[in-house]
């Protein structure tokens, strides 16, 4: 009789089991990986057109997940200035994407058509103009969305650029 207490336990396991065990730690492992290289947060990007003496320039998030902040600014560029006002159309189906806290700064002036959401403000002074969409993504978001933004100049579209959100677990 041994003293052990380790006798008559097997060691050996099965050869599934194994692999199984593996797989599950390099799954970790990837993660643990992807997030100390910061892969799993929000990334933006810029997406730009010059038309019509405009530029348009949006900051957007390019990879998202739900429930964090997300930027999206746009710039809006025009030797000149403005005139009275400045009128922005975005898409509203992405729009939808996000929990907002508003405009800054706060259009004068705001209405949606369809898919297309109005803002316009009071033209400030100066060629350049920038408003930021404070938000985040909404907790229940699972899938991205293509948007746009466009300058107006009165019913005529003098600037668009599109760009496309994907929203990661």
């Amino acid at each position: 009789m041994s003293d052990s207490t380790t006798a008559g336990i097997r060691t050996a396991s099965h050869p599934a089991t194994v692999w199984a065990r593996r797989a599950t730690l390099g799954a970790l492992s990837v993660a643990v990986l992807a997030a100390l290289l910061t892969l799993l947060g929000v990334h933006s990007s810029t997406a730009s057109v010059s038309s019509d003496g405009y530029r348009l320039d949006v900051v957007y998030p390019r990879v998202a997940r739900p429930g964090l902040d997300a930027p999206l600014q746009v710039t809006v560029t025009h030797p000149g200035g403005f005139g009275k006002a400045l009128t922005l159309a975005v898409s509203g189906h992405y729009l939808d994407l996000f929990e907002s806290q508003g405009f800054r700064p706060s259009p004068s002036d705001e209405t949606r058509a369809g898919d297309t959401y109005y803002l316009t403000f009071s033209a400030p002074p100066g060629d350049s103009f920038r408003v930021y969409f404070d938000a985040y993504i909404q907790p229940a978001s699972q899938a991205g969305r293509d948007g746009w933004v466009e300058v107006m100049d009165g019913d005529t579209v003098v600037a668009r650029t599109s760009f496309s959100t994907t929203i990661l677990p």
